[in-house]
């Protein structure tokens, strides 16, 4: 079998040529990439390896397993990592001065142990150096996750068939998992860092939605054990409240990321304002986030309307609050940018975004709107159309 198939060369061609052009911008000379998410980037597939990229020669993928890949010349199979200083040299690859390691992905352990394979280099970060290529998308990447953003959609329009009376939080998302997985969800949602951990996603109903969780998704809830705290947590679903659905596909190896409201009867009429506000919110982003706007200033337009309804104690969050509005998506759930009020990051065409202004209603429950965007040069693209209004169940 192939490692990477010949008509797919040339998408990881422009991979690697972005993974260069951030090598430039951080003075590293190299990079060694062995963090899951980067090396399915860097291959288009997960292996266990590693990937070695310069600023001048051909990349190289250094494979451990599985076995069985057709020889190719930049295919290289080693059982240890310690076996890349020697490969390289018999290839003609020099020394890197300066080597850029996944500081922030893999565990120190494993940093100490690459650098010692290139002792006299400096280190440099190399998580920041995928981050930011992985910011901007190339059109392969985006037409992977309109596909994504169709079968979320779809799901979605499924949703209203899997409740039934008397149903709890869980028995309800579990019923939404089984049609993701009917559609072809992979089943795993993958996030960045240690203190984001979830299955495909959130149903949130009632107060639960204002439960603070030591996780930094926008919004809470306690779940149902304390292994795993957020999300739903077993409640049954209550007559004037809403349930928050942030569930996930995650189809291809991409992610869009999606959050609708349904409710359980009549709701009250500070819940409807503040959900109206969020849709408020996005359509007037969906105008103004251009290239070259700072992302602070999304952050800041959100807080604008939000402050002149009056709603600026329910927004992100009432016991809890969260100081973002969205993110970056991708491979990862969470990626680059966020969007706050400290981001020095600047909009560029290609990025895809999460954004999800939220609110919670004490006594009511979560609302708002979450969609998957791409920018583009006149304004956001929406990859998760879908209606926004607030359905009763």
């Amino acid at each position: 079998m192939k490692f990477i198939e010949k008509d797919f060369k040339e998408e990881i061609s422009r991979r690697i040529e972005k993974i260069r052009s951030e090598l430039r911008a951080s003075e590293a000379s190299a990079i060694l990439i062995g963090y899951n998410a980067n090396l399915y980037y860097s291959a288009g597939r997960f292996f266990r390896g590693y990937v070695f990229v310069t600023l001048q020669q051909r990349p190289l993928w250094f494979v451990i397993k599985p076995k069985g890949f057709e020889p190719e010349e930049d295919l290289v199979y080693v059982r240890k990592p310690e076996e890349i200083p020697q490969k390289l040299l018999e290839m003609g690859y020099p020394e890197p001065e300066s080597i850029a390691l996944e500081e922030n992905d893999l565990t120190y352990s494993d940093i100490i142990r690459l650098k010692a394979l290139f002792p006299a280099a400096e280190m440099k970060n190399g998580s920041v150096v995928m981050k930011r290529a992985r910011m901007r998308k190339t059109e392969w990447e985006i037409s992977e996750m309109k596909e994504d953003g169709r079968h979320h959609i779809k799901v979605y329009g499924e949703v209203k068939s899997c409740y039934r009376p008397g149903m709890s939080d869980l028995e309800f998302q579990i019923e939404i998992e089984r049609k993701l997985r009917l559609e072809g969800s992979l089943g795993v949602s993958r996030v960045s860092g240690n203190l984001m951990e979830i299955n495909l996603g959130s149903v949130i109903s009632g107060n639960n939605a204002d439960t603070p969780s030591p996780y930094e998704f926008t919004m809470g809830g306690a779940g149902v054990h304390p292994t795993l705290p957020v999300g739903a947590d077993g409640s049954q679903i209550k007559e004037g409240e809403t349930v928050m659905i942030d569930m996930n596909g995650a189809f291809n190896g991409y992610q869009t990321d999606m959050t609708r409201v349904w409710s359980r009867g009549e709701i009250s009429a500070l819940a409807h304002k503040a959900h109206d506000c969020s849709i408020k919110i996005l359509r007037r982003l969906e105008k103004e986030a251009l290239p070259e706007v700072p992302v602070r200033l999304l952050y800041e337009k959100a807080m604008e309307l939000v402050e002149s309804e009056g709603l600026k104690d329910y927004f992100m969050g009432h016991m809890s609050q969260v100081s973002f509005i969205g993110h970056g998506v991708g491979i990862e759930l969470n990626e680059l940018p966020v969007i706050n009020a400290r981001s020095k990051d600047i909009l560029k065409s290609n990025m895809t975004l999460a954004i999800e202004p939220k609110f919670v209603v004490p006594g009511v429950g979560a609302v708002g709107v979450e969609n998957t965007y791409v920018v583009r040069e006149d304004g956001l693209e929406n990859l998760t159309p879908f209606p926004e209004g607030i359905e009763k169940l």
